[in-house]
């Protein structure tokens, strides 16, 4: 089951259960609810050797991919998925105060996920639970994620169209290259709509997004980006490397359309109510 981490988080009850709490106040005094993850204790997949090469030398990306070690998805886990840690974002104080400024319904009006609108650059990456297919040959990449049916296709080697020729898009407008064996994206010209993170950091016309790919061993496949923006970054900042695992059942992508998600006038009406108490 591919079913997102964040749907897994539900009051239930069960029998044999870790920490939890008993309700005192709703009339079921005795009965006992725990917040469960799962049951599942997650085992990471062995390196499996080199990774596969294309005709031209250069590594081959092509797989389909689950976020986290194990190959297949982290929903059930019992491990919670670990933190990973970066530096801090150097926000300009204007984009930090704007930021902070969001109440908890405009967060999630300004995800992508909620409002049905593709996820963009580099959030196909960093802001999606479900699977991942890459098609590489050494011409061409695409990447096709299960979520809402996204997809990406870039040439590689590949530079930017003339400034006359660009438009603004989901995916921008990208440059290809190999350093080593890394790929490497580089970005611009990209749609403000889509977050680069769901905390509400969000993109300017002055946007660069610049992302690397690398396959280290046949069964993984790591990620990184780096965000420039002078209207929101007083300098450069880039991730942590993500690490993603080779589907262990060879799995392929199913029909998943983000249509209309009902909550998205809740949740408009909550931005109204807590913007009403702001302004009291």
């Amino acid at each position: 089951m591919r079913t997102p981490t964040a749907l897994m988080l539900a009051a239930v009850t069960l029998g044999a259960a870790p920490a939890f709490a008993q309700i005192e106040d709703s009339g079921e005094r005795n009965k006992t609810f725990v917040e469960a993850r799962g049951n599942v204790r997650p085992v990471p997949l062995p390196p499996g050797g080199p990774a596969p090469r294309m005709t031209d030398g250069h590594v081959d990306l092509s797989g389909t991919w689950f976020s986290g070690p194990t190959g297949r998805a982290n929903a059930w886990s019992v491990v919670p998925d670990e933190r990973v840690a970066e530096a801090p974002i150097p926000f300009t104080p204007a984009a930090k105060a704007k930021i902070e400024s969001m109440t908890r319904a405009e967060r999630e009006l300004g995800r992508a996920q909620v409002t049905c609108q593709p996820l963009g650059v580099p959030a196909m990456f960093v802001d999606n639970p479900y699977p991942h297919q890459i098609s590489m040959k050494p011409d061409l990449f695409i990447h096709l994620i299960e979520s809402n049916n996204n997809w990406r296709v870039v040439r590689l080697p590949g530079r930017h169209k003339p400034a006359e020729e660009q438009e603004t898009l989901y995916m921008g407008d990208t440059a290809t290259r190999w350093e080593g064996d890394t790929f490497v994206m580089e970005t611009i010209s990209l749609d403000t709509r889509p977050w680069i993170q769901g905390n509400g950091w969000y993109k300017t016309d002055q946007t660069k997004i610049t992302e690397r790919l690398r396959r280290p061993s046949r069964n993984y496949l790591e990620y990184q980006y780096t965000v420039e923006d002078p209207n929101t970054l007083t300098a450069p900042w880039t991730s942590a490397w993500r690490t993603f695992s080779l589907s262990a059942d060879n799995e392929v992508l199913t029909e998943n359309f983000c249509t209309n998600n009902e909550n998205v006038e809740q949740f408009m009406k909550l931005a109204e109510q807590e913007r009403e108490k702001q302004r009291r």
